[in-house]
């Protein structure tokens, strides 16, 4: 049963942070996110922060919702557009006020920049927390405030500062933010909400913020100071139907009554139900639309055959990828593929013409090497001109190409379909 569950459950990636004990290093997840993952139906695996990791995500596959919560500030050269208005002294100083937070760790950026971008190219559930809420601003677009206290705080009328991070009562610190209306937040905390007042008090450990908040995202709820502590994207939010991206700068998870388990209110735990609900539909959505084809049991004399055909197109992408010339003594066994290519018509018209290509791969290779070079010169004229636009601007152009791959994907299965039809009927 328990192997059962395993495959059936979906998988929420959440990413380590580091820490030093004893002279070592350890890579650890607040149990909390683990309970209410667990607790909702899904199952937490961990992405350990690992040197490299950031290019081994494919093998976490597959992900059917991504958890980012706690950890260092994001390294500021990746969403600054202009030199910091903070001098250096001010630096300084909050290098020392913050010691625990303000080293950067470029891989574990790395690595959940990536998982962010992932989730907003496939739709996939997203759940941001603390620094989590920041990533997600970050990966589409948007700035953060380096340090509140320098850059907020001393802005506002004395009324108006909000102590963002409390390293004297760390746990029980609170502050009051206003949530705004019609939001997913005001759904979950409707019942602790009065009309007038529209405002919860929130936990808070964070000396860094939202500044830009990036053009898809609506704010859900403001600190005193105007500082913003959650947002989510609407056109990306219906849990059953598997959309859901939110960030939130608070700990909903953490807003316990002293010494129980009794959170602060009953709408704290609705963001990981939620979520773990818009995860579990994203599962069966995707399971839906992927079939696995069942192996086909071939006899001696086709296996042997399919050998032969499988060596001949190994040949051509050798010749193909590498530009060398084409071994006379080899041409023979290149023929097996193109006449294979040539003489198959159960398919459709899209994978024919796309086979000959393929043909005329194995029985040209040169010509396909010229193109394959032009292409190269366009790819690299396209990257010089990517190079200058903004993090904003590219992530819009991803977005953009993202949707319009999903509408070819989608013309190209209806016709697909439709000339299998022709086909049987």
């Amino acid at each position: 049963m328990a192997s059962e569950l395993s495959v059936i459950l979906p998988r929420v990636l959440i990413v380590s942070r580091r820490s030093v004990r004893k002279n070592k290093f350890v890579d650890f997840v607040g149990e909390y996110h683990l309970d209410l993952i667990v607790g909702y139906g899904a199952v937490p695996v961990i992405v350990p922060r690992v040197s490299g990791v950031h290019m081994l995500l494919d093998s976490f596959e597959p992900i059917h919702g991504v958890l980012l919560c706690e950890g260092e500030d994001i390294d500021p050269s990746l969403y600054e557009t202009e030199a910091s208005n903070l001098s250096l002294e001010e630096l300084e100083e909050i290098r020392k006020l913050h010691a625990s937070d303000t080293a950067i760790d470029r891989e574990k950026d790395s690595i959940e920049l990536r998982l962010a971008k992932l989730c907003l190219e496939r739709n996939i559930p997203y759940l941001g927390i603390c620094r989590g809420s920041q990533v997600l601003n970050v990966a589409c677009g948007g700035s953060l405030y380096q340090d509140i206290g320098k850059e907020v705080s001393r802005k506002c009328q004395e009324s108006q500062r909000v102590k963002h991070i409390d390293y004297d009562n760390y746990d029980g610190h609170r502050h009051v933010v206003k949530v705004a209306e019609n939001t997913p937040l005001h759904d979950w905390f409707r019942d602790s909400l009065e009309k007038d007042g529209m405002e919860i008090s929130v936990n808070s450990y964070h000396h860094q913020g939202v500044n830009r908040l990036a053009q898809r995202f609506v704010p859900m709820a403001f600190a005193p100071d105007g500082l913003i502590e959650g947002f989510y994207d609407p056109d990306a939010y219906n849990p059953e139907e598997g959309k859901f991206i939110m960030g939130l700068q608070f700990h909903p998870e953490r807003m316990r009554q002293d010494d129980t388990d009794k959170f602060d209110y009953s709408g704290c735990p609705r963001a990981y139900q939620d979520f773990v609900k818009a995860v579990i539909a994203y599962q069966k959505k995707l399971n839906n639309t992927t079939s696995v084809p069942k192996p086909l049991k071939l006899n001696q004399a086709m296996e042997k055959k399919r050998k032969v055909i499988v060596r001949s197109f190994s040949l051509a992408k050798i010749i193909y990828a590498t530009g060398q010339e084409m071994n006379p003594s080899k041409e023979s066994e290149l023929q097996a593929g193109a006449e294979f290519l040539e003489s198959n018509t159960a398919l459709s018209l899209q994978q024919e013409n796309r086979l000959k290509q393929m043909g005329a791969t194995v029985r040209d290779a040169g010509s396909y090497i010229e193109r394959m070079k032009m292409n190269e010169e366009r790819e690299k004229l396209a990257k010089n001109v990517m190079g200058k636009m903004s993090v904003e601007h590219l992530s819009d152009l991803l977005s953009f190409y993202h949707m319009m791959g999903q509408i070819c994907s989608e013309v190209l299965e209806r016709k697909l379909n439709s000339l299998v039809h022709d086909i049987g009927s």
